[in-house]
């Protein structure tokens, strides 16, 4: 699917996930943002907060992954969708395809650190349990530029 394709629905809750990435940016993190939906009912979102609670595993995939959980009492989010600005870790994947979301939507791809069009392809393995319908691209312009911004800034300091 590509980025003209996406319903004015996606494009309202990728919206979302760059507030979150930009706040993210606010507190010195990497600016990746996430929003978990179920129809049109917002679960949780978040941004990147491996600084400020000092947790490696704390990328906003796993933190509204989290969230979601906890509100609806239950390991498995299968009836939902998982809005986030960058493809996806293979950290994060493997912990999307563990809760059984249902669609994942990411804005811009990772080359480094990727695993779901780049690196590990983690949905392609054998050993994956659950895949999600996976569609990039959308918001993927906005999502690179606070990327470049963040790490650009980093560089000159």
């Amino acid at each position: 699917m590509t980025s003209g394709q996406h319903s004015q629905r996606d494009k309202t809750f990728m919206d979302l996930a760059l507030e979150e990435a930009e706040k993210a940016s606010s507190r010195g993190e990497v600016p990746v943002g996430a929003v978990l939906v179920r129809g049109t009912s917002i679960l949780a979102r978040d941004g990147n907060r491996t600084l400020e609670l000092n947790d490696p595993t704390a990328h906003a995939e796993v933190l509204v992954i989290r969230k979601a959980c906890a509100l609806l009492n239950s390991q498995r989010l299968p009836d939902c969708d998982l809005y986030v600005t960058l493809e996806p870790c293979t950290m994060c994947a493997g912990a999307i395809s563990f809760a059984r979301i249902r669609r994942l939507y990411y804005g811009a791809g990772d080359e480094k650190g990727g695993a779901v069009d780049h690196g590990a392809r983690f949905f392609d393995q054998p050993t994956c349990h659950h895949a999600p319908d996976t569609y990039s691209g959308i918001g993927e312009v906005q999502a690179a530029k606070l990327l470049r911004a963040f790490f650009n800034s980093r560089r000159r300091n």
